[in-house]
């Protein structure tokens, strides 16, 4: 016997319908109810992935529900905010017990980390798509914003860059048997660590923030320009894992990678050179590594130089859903 819709709902609800801090009222009503802490302001974020375009088609239920709930929490992070509620909007071709089961594995072993609540949603019939909105808290006035940096500030990133794309790049190229040749690499694709620590600790430290999703350069370009200001990136700075490393050994196919590949979910953040040391004991104490990449300069745009000084050709570009 096939599954109704309102069978998945309460399928959702019972694993993961528990309620948390600050809900009044869940899963099972028109619309929740949520209380915001005193003295807190509300960030909210949404994103949709589609199979396909933000995942491969094969990849594993449990890998999709992870990466749904993390690209969420990697704004939330970038804002400097706690992880608080979310809600989940799921399009699927035809109703798959199973398949959500699988689903809501990555989901809640991702939720529980951050003590994130599913606090409602919809379910509907079409092209396997989700949307999740997500809501966090921060004390107010104290958001990390794209719209803060400055020129003299130097350009950071968390972690290292490049290997999402790289393992997208392998599977264009050669399907699952491509991905199955780069574990490593697929790992990061399937499964981006929220860097959620990294922007809490960063919030009396950093002046601007962004999430890498769209590439580095793209997102870096969204800080300058809200703020008003170009910047002047390293690209041979920039990190790279042993694993890309090793599976892409040609240094300028590999910056290309880190500097425009997207789907990193790292945090790139200027900060006043002063605070540099502050800025790596922060983040050593919570094990997330940090670099120096570059500096804010007066102008407007990015622009990439190699240890040499000569500038990045072709001019290189995040990605653009409608590009």
């Amino acid at each position: 016997m096939s599954a109704s819709e309102f069978d998945l709902i309460e399928r959702i609800r019972s694993r993961l319908g528990t309620g948390g801090e600050g809900v009044r009222l869940g899963i099972g009503d028109d619309a929740a109810l949520l209380a915001v802490p005193a003295g807190m302001q509300l960030a909210v974020t949404a994103d949709t992935l589609n199979a396909g375009v933000h995942f491969p088609d094969a990849t594993a239920p449990a890998d999709i529900g992870w990466k749904a709930l993390a690209v969420n929490l990697s704004d939330l992070a970038a804002m400097g905010a706690r992880p608080a509620w979310c809600t989940l909007a799921l399009s699927a071709p035809a109703p798959d017990p199973a398949w959500l089961d699988g689903f809501l594995d990555g989901f809640a072993a991702l939720a529980g980390e951050h003590g994130i609540a599913l606090v409602g949603g919809d379910t509907t019939r079409g092209p396997l798509s989700i949307s999740i909105t997500a809501m966090g808290w921060l004390p107010a006035g104290a958001a990390l914003r794209r719209d803060g940096a400055r020129t003299g500030d130097e350009v950071w990133v968390t972690g290292t860059l490049g290997d999402a794309a790289a393992a997208l790049a392998s599977w264009r190229d050669g399907g699952e048997a491509g991905l199955a040749a780069v574990p490593a690499l697929r790992a990061r694709l399937d499964r981006p660590v929220p860097r959620v620590a990294a922007g809490r600790a960063l919030l009396p430290l950093a002046s601007a923030a962004a999430d890498v999703s769209d590439g580095l350069l793209a997102d870096l370009g969204h800080i300058c320009e809200r703020s008003g200001v170009g910047a002047e990136i390293d690209v041979d700075a920039l990190p790279a894992s042993p694993a890309l490393l090793a599976r892409v050994p040609d240094a300028d196919a590999r910056r290309r990678w880190q500097a425009a590949g997207g789907d990193d979910y790292e945090l790139c953040f200027t900060a006043a050179p002063a605070r540099g040391e502050a800025i790596v004991a922060a983040l050593a104490a919570i094990g997330v590594p940090v670099t120096r990449i570059g500096r804010i300069v007066a102008g407007h745009g990015v622009r990439a130089f190699g240890a040499d000084g000569a500038a990045l050709h072709p001019l290189l570009r995040g990605y653009d859903h409608f590009g």
